[in-house]
């Protein structure tokens, strides 16, 4: 059957394109009007200081000359200024004495009517008549009035700025179609991502689960290698992609180390079973009459049951520790204590080695006394099982820098180079030949590095193939008696 390309159907959920366009185009509507009052603001301003500047060299003009004559007015007037005698006060806003200003109009009265300024239909910036200035100064004793008519800039003001109006608007128009798209376009792989979830996650039929199951063929339990691409200059995307692309590496390792699990617990489980198996064939050939031969197949059956039972304890330990539903309850206890209680049970039961405990001191530390005890029994326990009969095995217990270690030193076989960084992966054994000797399944250090782990604490291993093994757990000492205590204990 062909392969489709599956490609997301429809457009993104519009809400957050519409509200990021609506952000970005009020954004560059608010630009806009701080720049348009920037502009009213620097263009009435720039009017007012040169009409200043032509009032003062009137003022001068007629301190020198006097008032103008009739006629000269006329041609005054149709220059756009005036110069009258002052009656009353003129139409306007009289300017603030603080305002800058020429020195030649210190003390001088002087006011600006902007006039009806419409820049827009229905919007203007005065009440009406033209623009003017209007200086009210004394000039040999006499008032007089000097009038600049201001229409004509004021006109060329309007007219450009109702063409800045007509570009922005058109910009803001525009920049709100373009924005949309430069949206979707940057949250696209957003929106593949959220389409294939949702195909994943819904309701499908079978023929559709056979095109998916096609589709996504190169990410699947076998090639759980394959990622996303990280690509191009969006560094929000990158940051997505690593993300996935770190998820689906533990995704991957974390479905080997499953597969590995169930292999070797399969494994495991296979040679004790074939063993039950075998004797219990025996006793139903010969057996039944035989008491030598039932005895021994009854003894087999049940040192293999034993075996299998606390390989089954260990595994469902792990796959608790897995699902994080082991009961962990921290207290203050002592390391010392612990270490001595261990021995003693071990001198116990163990009668061809030499068990030595060596520690000053109490060493205290926050830790679940079960799960401490439990990995120290699964250190001693290795120790007895791979050191000769005679050899010595040492526990011993220090504090110092802030660090409780917990040691355990045996004379045994050791471990080889190549052997040392993988002894606690699960089922691992550095000496298979032995497996059946010692009755171990490579679990033991792999649930002591849990326990480790689950303290915040770590293991710290130093081998010798022939001479020796020495495991330290390393746990952190309780604060508030780390501090009392001495360096060197």
């Amino acid at each position: 059957m062909a392969r489709k390309s599956a490609r997301p159907a429809g457009p993104i959920k519009s809400s957050i394109v519409a509200r990021l366009n609506a952000r970005l185009f009020f954004r560059l509507l608010g630009i806009y009007l701080l720049l348009d009052i920037l502009l009213i603001l620097l263009f009435w301003g720039g009017l007012i200081v040169w009409s200043d500047r032509q009032a003062s060299q009137l003022k001068a003009l007629a301190q020198t000359r006097g008032a103008p004559s009739e006629e000269a007015g006329v041609w005054m007037s149709a220059g756009g200024c005036s110069v009258t005698a002052a009656e009353g006060d003129p139409s306007g806003i009289p300017l603030p004495h603080w305002l800058p200003g020429p020195q030649s109009l210190e003390g001088d009265q002087r006011w600006f009517d902007p006039g009806t300024v419409h820049l827009i239909p229905l919007m203007r910036f005065s009440t009406g008549g033209p623009a003017s200035y209007t200086l009210i100064t004394q000039v040999q004793g006499q008032a007089l009035a000097i009038t600049l008519d201001l229409s004509r800039p004021a006109a060329l003001f309007v007219f450009a700025g109702r063409a800045v109006l007509i570009c922005q608007l058109a910009s803001l128009v525009l920049n709100l179609f373009r924005n949309a798209g430069t949206i979707r376009r940057t949250l696209r792989p957003i929106q593949e991502l959220t389409a294939a979830a949702s195909r994943l996650g819904g309701a499908m039929s079978p023929e559709e689960l056979r095109t998916l199951a096609g589709r996504l063929d190169e990410i699947n339990a076998s090639h759980l290698d394959r990622r996303i691409p990280v690509t191009g200059t969006q560094k929000e995307l990158k940051a997505l992609a690593r993300a996935i692309n770190a998820m689906l590496d533990r995704i991957n390792e974390a479905y080997r180390s499953q597969s590995r699990f169930v292999s070797d617990a399969s494994h495991e489980l296979r040679t004790p079973i074939a063993v039950i198996q075998g004797y219990a064939s025996l006793l139903d050939r010969w057996g039944k009459d035989d008491p030598a031969t039932r005895q021994e197949a009854i003894d087999a059956i049940r040192q293999e049951a034993d075996s299998m039972k606390a390989l089954v304890e260990q595994l469902l330990f792990l796959a608790r520790g897995d699902n994080d539903s082991v009961r962990f309850d921290p207290q203050l206890c002592d390391l010392s204590e612990l270490a001595a209680e261990v021995l003693r049970e071990t001198q116990m039961l163990d009668h061809t080695h030499r068990l030595e405990g060596k520690w000053l001191c109490a060493v205290p530390v926050m830790a679940d006394e079960a799960l401490i005890k439990q990995a120290l029994r699964i250190l001693v326990d290795n120790a007895v099982k791979y050191t000769p009969a005679g050899g010595a095995i040492t526990l011993s217990v220090q504090g110092r820098d802030g660090q409780a270690r917990l040691t355990v030193a045996d004379q045994g076989q050791g471990i080889d180079r190549e052997s040392l960084p993988h002894i606690f992966d699960r089922f691992y054994r550095t000496d298979e030949s032995r497996a059946r000797q010692t009755g171990g399944a490579g679990l033991g250090l792999a649930i002591a590095k849990w326990i480790a782990d689950r303290h915040g604490g770590w293991f710290e291993v130093v081998s010798w193939p022939g001479v020796g093994t020495r495991f330290t757990l390393v746990l952190p000492l309780d604060p508030m008696e780390a501090s009392a205590a001495p360096p060197h204990s």
